[in-house]
């Protein structure tokens, strides 16, 4: 019975234990008894040994690792889970303040694109490649806005792009929509004659232009007159008078009420729209020369030559009249510059007129003096001056007459083209070759 259930619990894959005897019982039995279990033992030794190593590894792994776990658990103190943890919150920081200086440096770049933009747009340099993502229009949508009797001479959108106001030969001024195409207001242009009465133009309209903020509307015509409107009702404002021919062209400056207003008088005036006030005129030029990318100079019908920089509205320097005076005693009158050529990046500078000369100037330091060099002799209008790009010549298109009009003639002259070459010292040729 004895050997039956060991066998059962070897099978089984329990391990037994032998019962220990009782003093009282024989040698005999227990040597009997002894030889019995180790025949059991030989015979089951191999499934015995095999399934309880497998079962004592498993457990005595399971029970390394959770001891490892307890003695680690123990072994951390306090101290050093405080430390654990405030490097992981500060690593933790850590990633939080890099993802937020590239945000801030995206929005930095950002920013910095549309200032860098404003400073282009108002220095007039700004170039957006935008033309190549544009795709031919379909004609069936073009819409024909009708009104006007006579042709179109001018228009202006409002800065929100809502509305169109329109100017025409027939004197009046239409204000549309842009969505519905429809007429909003019509001002309707009077006769000639009638000015004294009537709210409007009584002469082509050429000119417009309204203001950024759409505050003030500006038309101009024929008749040497500006008229203010407001654009929102269309009523008339203010006239502004002063211009002596056609009002030809008008701009308001960005960001304020200064209108700037061009004639056929050959001036510009500049005037306060919000104190309907003229401030100031300016000379009209014939001619101008950039020298480089911050100085020009011009040439005017007074006879005078001016040097100017590009960022102040007054010239750093004239000369009047640079190429003398013609005409009898007591009726006389400046020579016009007719014509003006720099050297491009160098203080180089000549200007023509009608006085039978070509004159070359120096540019004195800082662009501040204009000093005369030499004279060409040149019988004619010089209409138009070019130096090469190396300097080694002037070419120079000269004519019996101004290339504006016919106000008088010079026979000897030559209608032609002339090119001069400019001569070099040996100094200042082996300076030039050497560099």
């Amino acid at each position: 019975m004895r050997m039956s259930e060991s066998k059962m619990a070897a099978a089984a894959g329990v391990s037994f234990f032998i019962r220990k005897k009782k003093p009282s019982e024989g040698r005999g039995r227990k040597r009997k008894a002894d030889d019995g279990e180790d025949k059991v033992r030989k015979k089951f030794s191999p499934k015995l040994n095999e399934e309880i190593s497998s079962d004592s590894e498993t457990e005595c792994s399971i029970g390394r690792k959770k001891k490892v776990a307890e003695v680690l658990e123990i072994e951390e103190t306090a101290q050093e889970k405080k430390l654990r943890l405030a490097k992981l919150y500060l690593e933790q920081l850590r990633q939080e303040e890099e993802e937020k200086a590239e945000e801030e440096q995206f929005e930095s770049d950002l920013i910095g694109g549309r200032l860098e933009e404003e400073v282009l747009e108002q220095k007039g340099k700004l170039k957006r490649l935008l033309a190549k993502d544009y795709l031919p229009p379909d004609v069936s949508e073009i819409r024909l806005l009708r009104g006007h009797q006579l042709p179109i001479t001018c228009l202006v959108l409002s800065p929100d792009d809502k509305y169109i106001f329109s100017a025409s030969k027939d004197c009046s001024i239409i204000k549309w929509d842009v969505t519905s195409g429809k007429k909003v207001h019509t001002i309707h242009g009077g006769r000639k004659g009638t000015e004294d009465r009537h709210v409007g133009h009584t002469m082509h309209i050429l000119s417009m232009a309204i203001s950024s903020d759409a505050k003030y509307l500006a038309t101009g015509d024929r008749n040497k007159l500006i008229l203010i409107w407001d654009p929102a009702s269309c009523q008339h404002l203010y006239t502004f008078k002063g211009h002596k021919d056609a009002v030809s062209g008008l701009s308001f400056r960005k960001g304020t009420h200064q209108l700037y207003s061009a004639s056929h008088d050959r001036s510009v005036k500049v005037w306060n729209v919000d104190q309907n006030a003229y401030i100031e005129t300016l000379s009209s030029i014939d001619c101008i020369q950039l020298v480089n990318e911050e100085y020009m100079i011009s040439g005017a019908d007074d006879g005078s030559l001016a040097l100017w920089t590009v960022t102040k509205k007054k010239p750093l320097v004239t000369v009047r009249t640079t190429h003398g005076i013609r005409g009898d005693p007591g009726i006389q009158q400046p020579n016009w510059i007719t014509s003006v050529a720099a050297l491009l990046n160098s203080d180089l500078i000549a200007s023509g007129s009608q006085n039978s000369k070509i004159r070359l100037w120096k540019c004195g330091e800082g662009f501040k003096r204009l000093e005369p060099l030499f004279d060409i002799p040149m019988v004619g209008f010089v209409n138009c001056l070019k130096f090469s790009s190396s300097g080694d010549f002037l070419v120079a298109g000269v004519g019996q007459e101004h290339r504006l009009g016919r106000w008088w003639r010079l026979k000897e002259a030559k209608n032609g083209i002339y090119i001069i070459p400019l001569k070099k010292t040996e100094t200042k040729q082996q300076s030039g070759d050497s560099k």
